[in-house]
């Protein structure tokens, strides 16, 4: 990767870099759109990072089909794959963590100790590696897209963070590697945190500027649902991560955390998007 690489920014070609975790869904193929409309060469990485999953269970679980990934990528004129063996990212005696402070504390950092530190320092790696002009990422992790804006900002990476919005399947879920581990029940019922979230939206639409309000609607949507356990939902700055106790004119996020079951996901709307 590090030869052909070279050989890119050699040829002043432009590469657009998709960086997954495999269990490809459209949700990952909007991102490879994307970058095959901006770019020359578009790179795509599968990798589980295991320093990101605090659940040993959790990355047992995580899908993983590399022969069915590639076949999609071939099927939209991706140029190269990287899927390295973990010995190739943490090789024996690999002891360099990247750590974000402050933004990596907070919602998924709370109930996920060491995630971001583990996204952080994957993505070091291969932002270090492919050297892309431009590197892809879904709306839906609006945590992992702050976390990663500030390390190419604090770390002086050329590459430049692209935010695409999050994909839904019809019923308004956001699409995740994860759903494919829901029942059928488990399926329908995870509607309700879209629900939930785009009810409160409507109403700062409507005028509610009260963060606590806004929090208690999501609150009363999602508890109504037998199969959903809320673990948080909150209101925040959308590039700080603080929480806001009344909305003003930046963009805020609303973002909540769900288990139904043993599975947990994660979903969020933005308030005063701008352009």
């Amino acid at each position: 990767m590090f030869s052909i690489s070279r050989k890119l920014r050699r040829e002043a070609k432009s590469v657009g870099f998709v960086p997954t975790m495999g269990a490809l869904h459209e949700g990952h193929i909007s991102l490879v759109r994307e970058a095959r409309a901006s770019c020359d060469v578009v790179i795509v990485s599968i990798f589980v990072n295991p320093s990101q999953f605090n659940d040993p269970g959790d990355l047992e679980r995580y899908p993983r089909d590399l022969t069915a990934d590639a076949a999609i990528l071939a099927a939209h004129e991706v140029d190269y794959i990287f899927a390295p063996e973990q010995s190739e990212i943490y090789p024996e005696g690999f002891s360099t963590f990247v750590t974000v402070a402050g933004l990596s504390d907070r919602l998924e950092g709370e109930s996920r100790p060491g995630h971001f530190r583990g996204v952080a320092t994957v993505v070091t790696i291969l932002l270090n590696t492919i050297r892309a002009d431009r590197a892809y990422f879904g709306q839906k992790d609006a945590q992992q897209v702050a976390v990663i804006k500030r390390l190419v900002l604090d770390l002086g990476f050329e590459t430049e963070v692209v935010v695409l919005p999050t994909v839904r399947e019809e019923s308004g879920l956001a699409l995740s590697s994860r759903n494919a581990l829901l029942s059928d029940e488990q399926r329908k019922a995870a509607v309700v945190i879209i629900n939930g979230l785009r009810e409160a939206k409507l109403a700062f639409k409507k005028g509610e500027r009260n963060a606590a309000a806004l929090t208690e609607i999501v609150k009363r949507v999602i508890g109504a649902e037998p199969l959903a356990s809320l673990e948080y939902v909150a209101v925040v700055d959308r590039d700080s991560l603080q929480p806001v106790e009344k909305v003003g004119d930046d963009e805020v996020l609303i973002a909540a955390a769900v288990h139904f079951g043993s599975i947990r996901l994660i979903d969020n709307v933005i308030l005063n998007r701008k352009q």
